[in-house]
């Protein structure tokens, strides 16, 4: 297994091509001097202004801000008063575009997630590093065969267009 920095990665900006090359990816988390590595096996795109799923269709807000950042920072925000959801950044500068981590390891569904690995607001706008306590390592890709591509979850509001978008990537065989 080749280990690998995201920097390169993230760098290509071409957000549902870099969703895809997450799956292959190990989220690592350091909590109170454990580290714990999970393999991603779900994840979701939004990517640019025009994708009306994506939190930045409306335009640069406090809350979403960060997307617009530098790639390589997670993008961490609160939904339905009780869910911390953790997305990773991926666009250029001023450029709206992030990765949802949505399954990594045996933890199924974005909330469940960020319970598990104690993830809060606090990470928001961190650099997905070591010195964050969350980062990511690039492992040996799945093949395109080991990836099963469907709309993302619960964005119909987006119309009909973006809603069926496939931006949700899904590892068949999870690790």
């Amino acid at each position: 297994m080749r280990r690998r920095s995201p920097a390169a990665l993230l760098r290509k900006w071409n957000t549902p091509a870099i969703a895809q090359r997450l799956l292959g990816a190990s989220l690592v988390r350091r909590w109170h001097g454990k580290t714990t590595v999970y393999p991603i096996t779900e994840v979701e795109a939004y990517d640019g202004f025009d994708d009306l799923a994506s939190h930045a269709s409306r335009g640069r807000t406090k809350r979403n801000a960060l997307m617009f950042g530098k790639a390589g920072h997670w993008y961490v925000y609160f939904t339905y008063g009780m869910h911390w959801m953790l997305n990773i950044v991926t666009g250029p500068k001023d450029y709206p575009a992030a990765v949802l981590i949505r399954g990594a390891g045996d933890i199924s569904g974005p909330a469940r997630l960020t319970k598990q690995l104690h993830i809060t607001g606090a990470l928001n706008g961190r650099s997905a590093s070591p010195q964050s306590g969350l980062w990511l390592v690039l492992n040996d890709p799945p093949r395109k065969k080991d990836i099963i591509r469907t709309p993302r979850i619960g964005v119909a509001y987006a119309g009909p267009v973006w809603s069926k978008k496939k931006y949700r990537f899904v590892r068949k065989h999870r690790v």
